[in-house]
């Protein structure tokens, strides 16, 4: 078996037609989809719904066209990030296992492996409670996925909960405090929390102390990207990696952006995943080899990128939450030429502080 990977755009909130093509063209069977990672058009908020259509949308394909049951369809891993600000294009990477013959084992190509945690109770979120469980959930995914060595590991995408009134009243009623009341601060806290597992799973930090815990923004993972939202209970967790001999076309690569600006930390993603590049690239180098960019941001809380001051965390009128999803997302498909990739806001513990992660998935033909 081999992993293919393909980008669908998504015409409409409830649009799953590109899904469903892939599979009447015999690209892969519903049955053999593992996950889909994908932007929607909503507010990126705690109330954005159109996490939930396209969720819906998807399943519905899924169910449709495989035997799987709708019950048995919705273990599958979907993770919708809300908000395309800016140029940012409403798209959906889909992952499924198809059959192909071995590859060289020196040659390594893309492995897949999902899991779902324990339930993240209310009162986990921000907490150590929820780090051990999203990193058990990793080292399960890893396994699945065949990659014994961290080092292989260029990306963990989740999918967490947050709080949300409803949860915070359900934990008070049984004696419970939450890390906090505040429902739009809780998607970053879930985020951090969730990205420390990641690190703690991979030994890129030790098990942070509760005090540390969306405070110390020294422990970061490099691989992280980490979502949440109203629909789901536990960390949805998709590891990609890459694997010798796993067979397939496709290799995955990873770096960080060191800020909002940083266009070199995109390019030394792609590199990483194996596409030759020139000294000083541009987009017309990647010949249609870039499958997919993956990344995560946050307005630096210094208010400034490189010396230079901005009121992105002043402005009362738009959250920065928007304003450096739209700017980074920019920078990214500038690089790319393609305005459909995947931009992340509230990147806490999720590469270093004001920059992030940025992951590449490159097509480089069959193994040999």
């Amino acid at each position: 078996m081999a992993i293919e990977v393909r980008k669908v755009a998504i015409e409409s909130v409830t649009d799953a037609s590109g899904l469903a093509a892939l599979i009447d063209d015999g690209v892969f069977e519903a049955d053999r989809v593992l996950a889909v990672i994908g932007k929607t058009e909503g507010n990126g908020g705690v109330n954005d719904y159109t996490r939930i259509l396209a969720d819906r949308a998807f399943r519905e394909v899924l169910a449709a066209k495989g035997t799987r049951t709708i019950e048995e369809v919705g273990e599958v891993p979907l993770v919708w990030s809300g908000g395309t600000d800016g140029v940012i294009s409403p798209h959906a990477v889909v992952f499924a296992e198809v059959d192909a013959p071995a590859g060289d084992p020196a040659e390594s190509r893309l492995a897949v492996g999902i899991a779902m945690s324990e339930v993240i109770l209310p009162e986990d979120i921000g907490r150590p409670a929820m780090v051990e469980k999203v990193a058990a959930g990793v080292l399960e995914a890893m396994k699945t996925a065949g990659i014994d060595d961290p080092a292989d590991v260029h990306y963990v995408q989740t999918k967490t909960p947050l709080l949300t009134l409803s949860t915070i009243e359900e934990a008070k009623s049984r004696g419970q405090e939450v890390f906090t009341e505040e429902t739009g601060l809780s998607m970053d806290v879930s985020n951090g929390t969730t990205a420390l597992g990641i690190a703690v799973a991979l030994g890129e930090c030790e098990m942070p102390a509760a005090e540390q815990i969306c405070k110390d923004m020294s422990l970061y993972s490099s691989v992280a990207s980490c979502s949440s939202g109203v629909e789901l209970d536990r960390a949805q967790i998709v590891v990609v990696g890459n694997v010798r001999g796993a067979g397939g076309r496709y290799r995955a690569g990873h770096s960080v952006m060191k800020d909002a600006l940083d266009a070199d930390g995109v390019w030394e993603a792609i590199a990483d995943a194996g596409i030759d590049l020139p000294e000083r690239p541009r987009s017309s180098d990647l010949d249609g080899r870039l499958v997919g960019v993956f990344c995560k941001c946050e307005a630096d809380p210094t208010g400034r990128v490189r010396g230079r001051r901005n009121i992105m965390l002043d402005d009362s009128d738009v959250h920065w939450h928007r304003q450096i999803k739209s700017c980074v997302g920019g920078v990214v498909a500038a690089v790319t030429g393609d305005p459909a990739v995947f931009v992340s806001v509230a990147a806490w513990h999720q590469g270093p502080s004001g920059g992030g992660p940025v992951i590449a998935i490159a097509d480089l033909g069959p193994a040999q």
